[in-house]
C-alpha cells in the first residue's frame, strides 16, 4: 500500500507539474507578467491555507522552522519566477528537458563536496543526459553550442533549476520538523511573501482577476497545489535525490504538451532526446 501511494504521488506530480507549465505559459502569452503570475498563484493557495493555519501552532516556536521556511520561501519564489520567465520566452518542449540536469548537478555536487566517486552507472547517466539534450537542442537555431546558453530563456531555466533544487532541501527539512501539512503551509505563505517582494522590486502591478479570466489563474494554482502536496509527500517517504530523478519523467510529457498546445515542432526528435534523458536519469538513480 505504501509503495502504491508513492507511485500515485509521483504520477500526480509529473502530470500536475507539466500542466502547470502549460497554464503558466498561456498566461504569459496573454501579456501577464511572470512575476505577477507567480505571486497570484501563491496568493490563491495562501487563501486556501487559512483554515489549516492551526497546524503551525507547534512549529512556530522552533527556530529551525523559521530558518528553513524563510530560506525555502526565498529559493522557491525566485526559482518559480525564473521558471515562468523562461516559459514566457522559450519553448516548453525545449525547456522541460533541461530539468534533468538536476540529477547531473546532484551527482557532480557529490563528487566535488562529498568526494563521492561516481560508479559506471553514474557516468553512463551523465553521458545519456547530455546526448539526449543534444538531440533536443539540435532542433533550435543555436544547436547544442555556447550560443545556446546565451539565450535568456535557457539561462532563466537553469537559474530556476538551481534554485528549486536547493529549495527541495529546505522543504525536506521543514517536513522533518513539522510534517507534510506544515511544510505545504510554510511553502505557500513564505513563497507568497517573497514573490510579492519580487513583484514590488520590479514595480509591476498585480494582475486583475475578473470573471472572464479567473479560471486562467485558478488552474495554475490548482496544479501548483498538487505539485506542492505530492512533492512534500514523496520527499517524506523517499530520498530527495531519488524523488527528483523520478520527477524527470515529466520531460517527455512536456515535449508532447508543447507540441499539442503551442504547435512546437520536431516532436519525434525531441521525444527521442527526452527518452534518452529519462534513461540517463534512471542510470543516475541506480548510482
Amino acid at each position: 500500500m505504501g509503495n502504491l501511494a508513492i507511485i500515485t504521488a509521483v504520477i500526480l506530480r509529473i502530470f500536475s507539474n507539466s500542466f502547470l507549465n502549460v497554464f503558466q505559459k498561456k498566461l504569459t502569452a496573454k501579456n501577464e507578467s511572470p512575476y505577477s503570475v507567480n505571486f497570484v498563484t501563491y496568493l490563491i493557495l495562501a487563501i486556501c491555507c487559512i483554515p489549516l493555519l492551526g497546524h503551525l501552532s507547534g512549529a512556530v516556536f522552533m527556530a529551525d522552522f523559521w530558518l528553513y521556511s524563510i530560506l525555502g520561501g526565498i529559493f522557491g519564489a525566485f526559482g518559480n519566477a525564473f521558471l515562468i520567465k523562461a516559459l514566457e520566452q522559450g519553448e516548453l518542449s525545449v525547456l522541460g528537458p533541461i530539468n534533468a540536469y538536476k540529477s547531473v548537478i546532484g551527482l557532480l555536487g557529490g563528487i566535488i563536496f562529498l568526494k563521492e566517486l561516481p560508479t559506471l552507472s553514474g557516468i553512463v547517466g551523465i553521458i545519456l543526459i547530455i546526448t539526449g539534450s543534444y538531440l533536443v537542442f539540435d532542433t533550435v537555431e543555436e544547436k547544442f553550442s555556447l550560443a545556446l546558453f546565451k539565450r535568456k530563456d535557457i539561462q532563466y531555466r537553469f537559474y530556476a533549476l538551481f534554485l528549486t533544487a536547493i529549495e527541495a532541501v529546505f522543504i525536506k527539512k521543514v517536513i522533518l520538523i513539522g510534517g507534510i501539512t506544515v511544510s505545504c503551509i510554510s511553502t505557500v505563505l513564505f513563497g507568497m511573501i517573497f514573490s510579492f517582494l519580487i513583484l514590488k522590486f520590479h514595480k509591476i502591478k498585480i494582475s486583475k482577476i475578473t470573471t472572464g479570466n479567473i479560471l486562467s489563474f485558478l488552474m495554475p494554482a490548482l496544479c501548483f497545489g498538487l505539485v506542492m502536496v505530492t512533492t512534500a509527500y514523496t520527499f517524506a517517504k523517499i530520498n530527495v535525490g531519488y524523488a527528483l530523478s523520478l520527477f524527470q519523467l515529466s520531460i517527455l510529457l512536456n515535449v508532447f504538451l508543447g507540441y499539442k498546445f503551442f504547435q512546437e515542432k520536431h516532436l519525434l526528435k525531441k521525444s527521442a532526446g527526452a527518452l534518452i534523458i529519462i534513461l540517463g536519469s534512471i542510470f543516475i538513480i541506480l548510482y
